[in-house]
């Protein structure tokens, strides 16, 4: 097992640099997040030693179960599936960044909760960027507004955009999804919204990761070309499927 997480995560360094020389791009630009649903903690730590420092959780459950095994690691935790303003103050308890912000009511409960605590915390606004009903986000259209409406809530410092990208076995069908995020950002910049500048794109998973680098990701989030699919009774885990 340590071996094959060892030697995947050598791969998928390769992957990333190699995307990175073909784009004409900086490998220190992009950052490699592990997205760890279902991952045990031992996994985990094999990555972490290493040399990686950056993990996602996709539940609730997950990010507080694995705190106990994983907190005295040099580790930054990031929340990366739906949230659920119910459970806000309870991933508020583990992690530093919330990549899945996407609504209104969200942002207000983030804040509500952080205001009390006195603390602030990193935010990615999800865009739906491959108009799947199945997947969470906002619309195209709808990113500046939102922007204009959540920039003045100090507790939130937006970092970025996220999102899923269309999954298909072309690739170049799932190109335009991952376009859409970066141009997206053109157009934020152009509207010039006091206080929003320098955001990153969080996109690209084992399956796109190139493409995505290719349009500009600062963030690959991998899990199944580091961990394997992981099998969840009957059922088996891929990250690239959207539940």
């Amino acid at each position: 097992m340590k071996e094959d997480i060892i030697f995947n995560l050598k791969q998928v360094h390769q992957r990333i640099e190699n995307a990175c020389q073909f784009s004409d791009r900086e490998v220190s630009d992009v950052q490699l997040l592990l997205a760890t649903k279902t991952v045990s903690p031992e996994k985990i730590r094999i990555a972490i030693d290493t040399g990686e420092t950056l993990i996602g959780e996709n539940k609730m459950q997950e990010l507080r179960d694995k705190d106990s095994a994983l907190k005295d690691l040099n580790i930054e935790r990031h929340f990366i599936g739906h949230l659920q303003t119910n459970k806000v103050k309870d991933v508020l308890k583990y992690a530093s960044c919330i990549q899945s912000l996407d609504r209104l009511s969200l942002a207000q409960e983030l804040d509500r909760q952080l205001q009390k605590e006195g603390h602030s915390i990193d935010v990615f606004v999800q865009v739906n960027t491959s108009f799947e009903d199945s997947k969470f986000g906002l619309a195209p259209n709808e990113v500046i507004s939102f922007l204009k409406e959540i920039k003045n809530y100090q507790t939130l410092n937006i970092k970025g955009l996220m999102t899923i990208g269309l999954l298909d076995v072309e690739k170049e069908k799932m190109r335009p999804s991952l376009y859409w995020l970066r141009k997206i950002r053109d157009k934020i910049y152009q509207a010039d919204i006091d206080g929003i500048h320098d955001l990153k794109l969080s996109m690209g998973m084992s399956q796109d990761l190139e493409l995505a680098i290719a349009e500009g990701s600062n963030l690959v989030r991998i899990g199944t070309s580091v961990f394997g699919n992981r099998f969840l009774g009957k059922e088996i885990w891929n990250e690239n499927i959207i539940e």
